[in-house]
């Protein structure tokens, strides 16, 4: 299967587009980011990586190819992962610049699978990428960041700055991407528009706590109108603050106790699947 046959997008206006893997049917399915600038273009998160996201960036025109005269050759691209959780983390080693948070860059380094919590099945993908593949083949592979980034960070694209918020709960390594001119925030599983994961492993209940109430703090201060999640459907502020709030909410002792047993149970899940030997 060709790269433009696995992938689709949309364009939602401004230099950014929104693009899926179209045969991953599932609800751990990543919502891809491009988001073009005058000086550098930023993909946010790339999926699994079965088919080549370059490939797809520049046979689809997305992006100029690089034999191209036009300036737009000359903008580099950045793949930036807003997690190292598998459903994002896939595709980086198609890219020859990778940025990830300080906390998560070791993981992805050495390629750990256990922190990438890779979990795929031969059902989620309804057509094979190629022929004879098989789930239980696929690994999240190590790839060496070319940038490490911390809270507060700058990735500027020339005409938009897209400011890093650290921002764990779901994982250590978590971020935000906000375009502060904009308004808007690019929030990998951070939030999105359904219930919020905090049982895997390097999730923390505490963390998340603190990050809801900074995602709140953004919509009380007007600097966030419009959310593109790691999943799902865009939303506004008012769905950001109700789901921020719905979180602080429901974080209590019988949260964590309960939060504590899955923890468990995935964790064991995944050093099982992931101590076995890919073909």
């Amino acid at each position: 299967m060709s790269a433009l046959e696995w992938y689709a997008h949309k364009s939602l206006g401004d230099g950014i587009f929104w693009i899926q893997e179209r045969f991953y049917e599932s609800g751990n399915r990543a919502n891809i980011w491009l988001v073009r600038g005058s000086e550098q273009d930023v993909v946010i998160d790339t999926g699994l990586g079965l088919r080549s996201l370059p490939e797809y960036l520049y046979s689809s025109g997305l992006l100029q190819d690089h034999g191209a005269k036009e300036d737009a050759a000359c903008r580099p691209l950045l793949a930036v992962a807003t997690h190292v959780h598998f459903d994002h983390s896939g595709g980086l080693y198609q890219f020859d610049r990778v940025a990830v948070h300080h906390a998560e860059a070791e993981a992805l380094a050495r390629g750990d699978n256990f922190e990438t919590v890779t979990w795929l099945s031969d059902s989620e993908v309804v057509r094979a990428p190629s022929p004879g593949w098989r789930a239980r083949q696929f690994r999240v592979q190590a790839v060496q960041p070319t940038l490490i980034l911390q809270d507060g960070d700058v990735i500027n694209l020339g005409d938009r700055q897209l400011t890093v918020m650290h921002m764990p709960g779901h994982s250590r390594g978590s971020i935000c991407l906000h375009d502060k001119d904009r308004k808007i925030l690019f929030s990998g599983d951070v939030v999105y528009d359904g219930s919020l994961i905090d049982w895997l492993p390097y999730s923390r209940i505490s963390d998340y706590v603190g990050t809801c109430e900074r995602l709140i703090e953004l919509v009380d201060r007007g600097l966030v109108e419009k959310v593109l999640p790691g999943h799902f459907n865009t939303f506004g502020a008012e769905r950001l603050f109700r789901l921020a709030s719905n979180y602080i909410s429901k974080a209590g002792i019988c949260h964590k106790v309960s939060t504590f047993a899955m923890r468990s149970l995935a964790s064991l899940a995944l050093r099982v699947t992931n101590s076995r030997t890919s073909p």
